[in-house]
């Protein structure tokens, strides 16, 4: 029989043994579930009662604490991020959100999950994450628990994460595909370089396969070939380089360079020293102090770009909807890839 109590989505969750997001699926008839999980739902539902529905924004608390979670690590990108998390402190108080950020080693998987599942004493994480087993489980254990979950920038599809916030990164790689491949010049010049590091963000992953796709596609001159994971500071980059093109790569045949994550500088101090810094187009990622220097000096052409502050503060948004359990709180609109140039960054 029902309890008469006020009970959850995250309590129903836990009870049957899914994602809030599973639950409010179905508490909403919304497609995607199947009858066996509906089934457990339904089933906690009559167990502990239904959850009241909420409209709006009403403050059921007077605070919540929301984590972000963030590889360690020398990435210009990463360190931005948590940047913009403390210069929105203040929008966070206002939204009655205490904030805390933690950064762990993402190079030991193990380690990061470890870290990850000890994450306590808050009521949501917002998590820039590797793709990989141990971080899914880690995941689930938290939602399990009752945190809510949301990925940031890069995702962790197949977790019990309730949503994910940034950018289209597979349509972020066809834009630099297109970008790339129209700034290829001499027909002798056929070959495109997929520069990456052995992140296992899956952010990388997609805009590697969208890059791919469209030159495959449109681009049947010219090829691409991947050079090895490179490391993510600029010197190792460099130096991974240099010797890359000395083993593998013709420097005439190069057409362009797409860097999809960090070390961009070592890259660019590569291309110079073998004469190619104006034989080539180079296209990467992120609007950083150090990209916008490359952009003034005509070294990175293009660079793409997400708007790091409405993805944090959407973050929150989504986090204490949840914990409010406000109808559509899912419901997010995502960042624009924005191409930014040496003349439109103002």
């Amino acid at each position: 029989m029902a309890t008469s109590s006020t009970s959850t989505i995250a309590d129903i969750a836990r009870h049957a043994g899914v994602g809030t997001a599973t639950v409010d699926r179905v508490l909403n008839s919304r497609p995607g579930v199947n009858a066996e999980t509906v089934q457990k739902v339904m089933q906690a539902v009559t167990a502990l009662g239904a959850p009241a529905v909420l409209r709006g924004r009403p403050r059921l608390r007077d605070n919540f604490r929301f984590a972000y979670v963030l590889p360690a690590g020398g990435s210009h990108f990463f360190d931005q991020v948590e940047r913009q998390i403390a210069q929105t402190a203040g929008d966070f108080r206002h939204q009655h959100i205490t904030e805390v950020t933690y950064r762990f080693n993402a190079e030991d998987p193990a380690q990061f999950a470890a870290d990850l599942a000890q994450v306590s004493d808050c009521d949501g994480i917002a998590l820039l994450a590797p793709d990989l087993p141990s971080v899914k489980l880690a995941i689930n254990e938290q939602v399990r628990a009752g945190v809510h979950v949301v990925t940031l920038f890069s995702d962790v599809a197949g977790s019990m994460r309730e949503v994910y916030v940034g950018a289209d990164n597979r349509a972020a790689g066809r834009t630099a595909g297109l970008l790339v491949a129209r700034m290829a010049g001499a027909p002798q010049r056929d070959t495109l370089l997929l520069l990456s590091q052995a992140t296992r963000l899956s952010a990388e992953i997609e805009r590697r396969i969208g890059f791919v796709q469209v030159i495959e596609e449109r681009f049947g001159r010219l090829r691409v070939l991947r050079a090895p994971d490179l490391p993510a500071d600029d010197e190792g980059a460099y130096q991974a380089l240099l010797q890359y093109f000395k083993q593998e790569l013709d420097p005439v045949r190069l057409a362009g360079v797409y860097s999809v994550g960090a070390g961009t500088a070592g890259v660019v101090r590569a291309l110079a020293e073998l004469g190619l810094e104006s034989a080539q187009g180079l296209v990467a990622h992120d609007f950083t102090e150090a990209h916008q220097a490359l952009l003034i000096s005509g070294e990175l052409a293009y660079v793409l770009h997400q708007d790091i502050h409405y993805c944090v503060l959407t973050a929150s948004r989504v986090l204490r909807g949840l914990c409010e359990n406000v109808r559509g709180a899912l419901n997010v609109v995502q960042p624009r890839v924005e191409i930014l140039t040496a003349e439109n960054f103002h």
